[in-house]
């Protein structure tokens, strides 16, 4: 797979998690690949267990969408900075909707397989690791 299929792949990408398609999930991702999130205390498996965040994340946040702002790729990897944002109309890890509105940056690595299927997301913590080192949330 080159660089610039891995791209292609990760354009597809956005449109799975913003619509929360199962079968483009299972084009796109392998089924053995194993995600790890705070969200679960084992590893999601394939397109169905990554789907699990999206689903999650829209118990929360019902009209979240992501939008891919920059990527880049390398060998296996395409580095992928995003937009993610929504209103807070769901109780969300036990918070009572406020309907506030958020924008935030992420940053994630896609790892890709010969069959130019995802293996692997890893995402960039940041600011949260701090946060969660202190005890702040």
């Amino acid at each position: 797979m080159n660089t610039q299929a891995n791209k292609q792949s990760m354009k597809k990408f956005e449109t799975m998690i913003n619509t929360a398609d199962l079968n483009l999930a299972n084009e796109l991702i392998s089924s053995t690949a194993q995600f790890i999130t705070p969200v679960s205390p084992t590893p999601l498996i394939g397109g169905e267990g990554y789907l699990s965040v999206v689903h999650f994340l829209r118990s929360g946040f019902s009209n979240v969408q992501w939008k891919a702002e920059t990527m880049v790729a390398e060998n296996n990897i395409v580095a992928v900075s995003w937009i993610c944002s929504g209103t807070h109309d769901g109780e969300f890890l036990g918070i009572k909707p406020t309907h506030k509105t958020f924008s935030a940056r992420f940053m994630n690595f896609y790892y890709f397989d010969k069959e130019g299927k995802i293996v692997n997301d890893v995402a960039a913590e940041g600011l949260i690791a701090i946060m969660k080192a202190i005890g702040a949330c």
